[in-house]
């Protein structure tokens, strides 16, 4: 028995911060940059952020910047019960 097979071990098992999807994503943010009418895709959200939707928007920027546990620990607050240590 190999040492990798003792360890329980996979050399293609890569977890969580993965290579393989960095460099996947790393790709395709490339070549959306090469392709994507950037100044018109501004341009379109500029507009939505002043439109009907733009309060939506700009809470949801909130939610994303306080992090994902933000939104349940604030309906635990609201519900009483407590977050367990």
């Amino acid at each position: 028995m190999t040492q990798e097979e003792k360890s329980g071990t996979d050399k293609n098992l890569e977890g969580e911060g993965s290579y393989t999807a960095t460099r996947q994503y790393n790709k395709g943010l490339a070549q959306h940059q090469k392709t994507a009418d950037v100044e018109k895709l501004a341009e379109e959200a500029s507009e939505a952020l002043d439109g009907e939707e733009g309060e939506e928007l700009r809470d949801a920027e909130e939610r994303g910047k306080r992090g994902p546990t933000a939104d349940a620990d604030e309906k635990r607050r609201q519900s009483g019960q407590h977050r367990k240590p």
